[in-house]
């Protein structure tokens, strides 16, 4: 098992407060090559449950095993941080260095790696967010547009070759183009090299589309999980906790409520409007 989370919890305020947890008791298995959605509400401790994944936050209690060592218990984690790359929502606003090189080959120098490492990593992230590396390494990231801004910071992540990427809404903001562009890109890499990935996204019909499992946080607790199919059928308790589900389903599982005999586990239009024309035709 790659990444395993065991009687998880945190607290921002664990002295004055120590009821008050943002997480509480998490427990979830990922393996290698899986690309799971994580969903929930704002405020349900989707970005502190990621952020322990990577160490950025040190959990009140319970473990976080990946590669069968709890992370947990480590004071050095420049190793965590090489395995768990995390792209934060609006990455872009992390640019700092004067060239797209530069920015993108800060993580492997950090690394120790050689010159031609590190180059070869820069090309390799580059060409993964369709960057051309002859056009893009020199020039500044601030003069890019919104979309190659944002390729730019997740190459950075990519660059430093993790195990696990997770992204938190990584296309938030972006015009419907860019938004397809990198969410193809990212299902290219980790269809290409078995990457595993965790996307936080409010997109109901994205997570259906590109999920093999979901799980919904509420209020700091885990509490669904399954296949998209399985979770999408609990409808109106994800509508009671501030979710919905995609549209396409909801469709579906209205058509099934009134008698008609169709099938709930379609996530594209194309399979909807198939499943209509034969339910239309007898």
């Amino acid at each position: 098992m790659l990444l395993e989370v065991k009687d998880l919890s945190h607290s921002y305020d664990s002295e004055a407060n120590p009821d008050n947890y943002s997480l509480q008791d998490i427990n979830f298995a990922i393996e290698q090559g899986e690309f799971v959605g994580l969903i929930g509400h704002t405020g349900s401790g989707k970005s502190t449950l990621v952020q322990t994944l990577n160490g950025l936050i040190r959990p009140s209690a319970g473990q976080i095993m990946i590669d069968d060592q709890d992370i947990t218990k480590i004071k050095n984690l420049k190793e965590v941080r090489q395995k768990v790359g995390l792209v934060f929502q609006y990455p872009e606003h992390q640019l700092f260095e004067e060239t797209v090189f530069a920015d993108v080959a800060f993580g492997p120098k950090n690394l120790g790696l050689t010159e031609q490492e590190i180059e070869e990593q820069v090309k390799n992230a580059l060409e993964v967010v369709n960057l051309d590396y002859e056009t893009f390494k020199d020039r500044s990231p601030f003069k890019l547009s919104g979309g190659q801004q944002r390729r730019v910071a997740i190459a950075g992540v990519l660059a430093m070759e993790p195990e696990i990427l997770i992204l938190d809404e990584p296309t938030a903001g972006l015009d419907p183009k860019t938004r397809r562009e990198i969410i193809t890109e990212i299902v290219a890499v980790q269809q290409k090299t078995s990457l595993t990935i965790i996307l936080i996204s409010h997109r109901m019909e994205e997570i259906a589309r590109l999920a093999d499992r979901v799980l919904v946080l509420d209020e700091g607790k885990l509490v669904l999980e399954g296949s998209p199919a399985e979770v999408f059928q609990h409808q109106e308790f994800l509508q009671g906790i501030g979710l919905g589900v995609p549209q396409i389903t909801e469709v579906l599982l209205k058509l099934k409520s009134e008698g008609n005999k169709v099938a709930t586990d379609i996530f594209t239009v194309k399979e909807a409007k198939q499943e209509i024309l034969k339910l239309m035709r007898g």
